[in-house]
């Protein structure tokens, strides 16, 4: 669950070199293939699929796992409202509510 959990901030890290990439992508295919924030992005997702690899191998559910990954929408959110000032509404926190909770239930054995 580690594993994911890290793979989780790194998802959330590659989504802010994508769209800090996408700013300065403003012309042709190289501006995107030569853009280091951008390659940023796909090495935070190497290294997520590499942790969901891990993880797999050490036996984990992908029905327990995957939830866990989820996190990274809330770490997205979170990231977004401290760096860029959006606003995290109350639905929004609601949605993290239900995230969490489903990642519970998920988890949980009877």
């Amino acid at each position: 669950m580690l594993c994911l959990l890290v793979a989780s901030l790194l998802g959330a890290a590659g989504q802010f070199f994508y769209k800090s990439g996408a700013a300065r992508a403003i012309g042709g295919p190289l501006t995107y293939v030569l853009n280091l924030r951008l390659l940023g992005g796909v090495a935070c997702y190497i290294g997520v699929m590499l942790l969901f690899i891990t993880a797999f191998k050490r036996g984990g559910q992908l029905s327990v796992l995957y939830p866990i990954y989820a996190t990274s929408c809330i770490f997205s959110a979170i990231g977004a409202a401290w760096l860029y000032g959006e606003q995290i509404r109350p639905m929004n926190i609601a949605g993290m509510g239900f995230l969490v909770t489903g990642m519970f239930l998920m988890g949980w054995e009877t």
